[in-house]
């Protein structure tokens, strides 16, 4: 059981149906269209993408001026962010990414750098 959760926590599967007389040719491409979820490929988001996205996630924050986003800008020295905003800009980026930031972690991302950082470096980021 432990030897599959850390196999499905490695990989992603698309969801498709199979009928028998396609079987093969759907395997086929099932198989080609697995993206592994390793961190030694480049199945990592572009960097590039991360940050537009990431920027976007803060300057839609209702308490931030979009005019004072940057990709260095820190949440509270340069936002005026408390840390229940923060904390509700790091929930906005886990449900953008569609990942889970662990609570260690979540407390580290203070500035828009350490989130897109902590961001392109996650496999299951999305």
């Amino acid at each position: 059981m432990a030897l599959r959760a850390a196999i499905l926590r490695h990989i992603r599967v698309p969801a498709q149906t199979a009928t028998l007389d396609r079987s093969r040719s759907l395997a086929w491409s099932l198989c080609n269209s697995i993206r592994s979820m390793s961190s030694h490929g480049d199945d990592h988001l572009d960097r590039e993408e991360v940050m537009g996205r990431v920027l976007d996630i803060v300057k839609s924050f209702p308490k931030v001026d979009p005019s004072k986003v940057t990709p260095d800008v820190h949440f509270q020295k340069d936002l005026g962010l408390d840390s229940l905003d923060i904390v509700e800009i790091v929930m906005a980026l886990e449900e953008e990414f569609k990942l889970e930031i662990p609570d260690k972690e979540a407390d580290k991302i203070d500035s828009c750098p350490l989130a897109i950082a902590y961001i392109a470096n996650h496999p299951m980021a999305g």
